[in-house]
């Protein structure tokens, strides 16, 4: 048996691996990026709603 062939396998695993990779890198430059103006939106939304949802709490009568 030739000394090279048991790592022929990972070779050709390891080239499929790089491939992917690089799919996906250029698949996420491609997608369109979040802007600033949409992320500080929405967190406002949610700030408001948990402001909206929590009970308040009254003060209690002072009496004099």
């Amino acid at each position: 048996m030739h000394p090279e062939t048991p790592l022929a396998l990972p070779h050709a695993r390891a080239t499929e691996l790089r491939t992917e990779a690089d799919a996906y890198r250029l698949a996420t430059t491609a997608r369109r990026p979040v802007h600033l103006r949409t992320r500080v939106g929405w967190t406002l939304v949610e700030v408001g709603l948990r402001l909206a949802s929590t009970p308040r709490r009254t003060a209690p009568a002072q009496a004099f």
